[in-house]
């Protein structure tokens, strides 16, 4: 499917999903449910357009027009294989997979690798490895899928566990860095995402005596990899975009750095086949990544969808997703999510991004620090030219079937 982007002749193409077999889905159709013709708005925003099934190219929107709506389009299926997306049609890869060595994702493992189930409780260095060449084959079709300039930010923790009274790390974070290196990632500065605990408990092995405790696992990795050089703008209209995608100053400072202290989130899923639990991220990572690597009206992949927080995310910024889950038995659970987050609830997420914003503002001011540049859209200072184009994504309604295809659609509008 070929979407173009822009006016006056100028137009960016990008290529989402073939081949369409094994789900009863035609080209056409598929072309319906996913189609984004992201464009920019007289009132700075930017969005897509959501086609319909027609033998016409799906025509771009004026430069003028606001946001329009977004696609989210998720497969129950596994990963390793994503025949339905073609080469150089991902913006972004934003992603927390299963933690090898973490005995809750054993039987995902091993009923996805004959090595993992022939060795689980036997050889645990082999098991290890054979864990991390099924992950390999994601990493691999992820730098396929990517454009060039495009990230990939993957959440992994590392693992410690007892198999045959041996206690030891697995050090998940690094098997990763170095297979994605291997298939031709750059591998930016990492995040440490430090997790905020209440455990009473600091300690495991032997307490108080020496030569026999192990200090605790209390945080996991952001690993921040990209595919190619810088991302290139090269129109007016490109840069334009950028810049309306931009995001506060005070945001940077925070985001951009290689600590992020996060409260973790767990959520228990009865209906899960393959899981006793489903230990998602917090929306937060995934809200921050979004904005930090991608902009209005680009296209987020999550090969390890879970419960779908990253489609959120998306949802949120205003950007097109698309995810795998091989658990099909999560289906109602992620709609659930979806239906009970809602664009009343987002929209007062995005207040609540205001509101921190004006009180940064505010804070500064009262400390007698000048901050001197505004921003019309949104009605307020900010600290640099950059931030004066800032648009956000106001959701308006979510809409969308989990009935065969599950897909949804996120309408927006201008506040």
């Amino acid at each position: 499917m070929n979407v173009h982007v822009g006016d006056k002749g100028m137009a960016e193409e990008f290529d989402f999903g073939v081949p369409y077999a094994d789900d009863g889905m035609n080209r056409r159709e598929f072309c319906s449910a996913i189609a984004a013709v992201a464009v920019a708005g007289s009132s700075g925003m930017v969005g897509s357009a959501m086609g319909q099934p027609s033998d016409e190219r799906p025509v771009a929107q004026t430069a003028n027009a606001p946001i329009d709506k977004t696609s989210h389009k998720m497969f129950f299926e596994a990963a390793q294989k994503m025949g339905r997306l073609k080469n150089s049609s991902v913006d972004l890869v934003v992603t927390s997979p299963p933690y090898p060595m973490i005995a809750m994702w054993d039987g995902v493992f091993a009923a996805q690798s004959k090595g993992v189930k022939e060795n689980l409780g036997r050889d645990p260095n082999t098991v290890f490895e054979f864990m991390h060449m099924e992950l390999d084959k994601v990493w691999s079709e992820c730098h396929r899928v990517l454009k060039d300039g495009g990230f990939m930010c993957i959440n992994i923790g590392d693992a410690t566990r007892t198999i045959n009274k041996d206690f030891r790390l697995y050090n998940n974070h690094a098997r990763v860095v170095s297979a994605c290196l291997d298939l031709g990632f750059a591998n930016l500065p990492n995040i440490i995402w430090r997790k905020q605990t209440n455990a009473p408990n600091k300690f495991m092995g032997s307490g108080m005596l020496p030569c026999g405790a192990y200090v605790t696992l209390e945080h996991e990795w952001i690993l921040v990899f990209r595919k190619g050089g810088k991302r290139i703008y090269k129109s007016e209209q490109e840069k334009t975009l950028r810049r309306r995608s931009a995001f506060f100053w005070e945001e940077r400072n925070q985001w951009f750095s290689d600590v992020w202290e996060i409260k973790g989130t767990r959520q228990a899923i009865a209906n899960s086949l393959t899981r006793e639990r489903n230990a998602s991220f917090p929306l937060e990572i995934p809200l921050r990544l979004v904005n930090m690597y991608s902009q209005f009206g680009d296209v987020v992949l999550d090969p390890f969808m879970g419960m779908g927080t990253t489609m959120v995310a998306a949802m949120l910024s205003g950007r097109n997703s698309v995810g795998f889950e091989i658990d099909k038995a999560l289906k109602p659970s992620i709609a659930d999510f979806i239906g009970n987050m809602g664009a009343d609830a987002m929209r007062r997420l995005v207040r609540e991004r205001i509101k921190r914003h004006l009180s940064f503002v505010e804070e500064r001011e009262v400390a007698g620090k000048e901050v001197k540049y505004w921003n019309r859209s949104l009605d307020c200072k900010v600290m640099t030219s950059q931030e004066t184009d800032i648009e956000l994504a106001w959701p308006d309604e979510i809409r969308g079937s989990v009935s065969g295809d599950f897909c949804h659609y996120c309408s927006y509008r201008s506040k």
